[in-house]
């Protein structure tokens, strides 16, 4: 077995134990060291984005003390949810490794397939309306908080 998915998977496990969440653990690699770890922590935090692979994320940008992990590679027990997906993005990992399949995690109660169905309706405008309602307001007034920042100096894009 890899050895980084040997972690991820002990930290899964672990969460057999402590019931802190689901059982999900992940781990981030940089240069042959893991530089940040996490297990699930949804139940024991009440917190929902408490997923392993985010909880990794924010231990690796804290031990490199940055919010770009470029050259990094993820390795997770399941693969990621949409939200997950989207934070491994934003911290510009380019490779995850991962266990378990998303259709594994659904046959243990974890539906993440309504959410992947909503976001790929957005660009159809069909959203469900059951699942979320987004609802454009004010747009006037928060976009001049925009185009105060696109004038700024010292502005800083990540």
């Amino acid at each position: 077995m890899n050895r980084y998915m040997k972690i991820a998977k002990e930290l899964s496990e672990k969460n057999l134990e402590t019931n802190a969440g689901g059982p999900f653990g992940a781990c981030i690699v940089k240069d042959g060291k893991i530089i940040g770890k996490g297990y699930n922590h949804v139940i024991k935090n009440n917190d929902p984005t408490a997923h392993a692979e985010i909880t990794a994320i924010r231990n690796a940008c804290k031990h490199l003390n940055t919010y770009d992990l470029s050259g990094c590679e993820l390795y997770t027990s399941c693969y990621p949810c949409p939200m997950c997906l989207s934070a491994i993005i934003w911290a510009n990992i380019k490779c995850v490794y991962y266990g378990n399949t998303k259709e594994d995690a659904a046959q243990i109660g974890f539906r993440d397939d309504f959410i992947y169905r909503y976001i790929q309706n957005l660009s159809t405008q069909q959203q469900d309306q059951d699942i979320l309602q987004l609802k454009c307001m004010d747009r006037e007034e928060t976009l001049k908080v925009f185009h105060a920042f696109s004038e700024k100096n010292d502005k800083i894009i990540y």
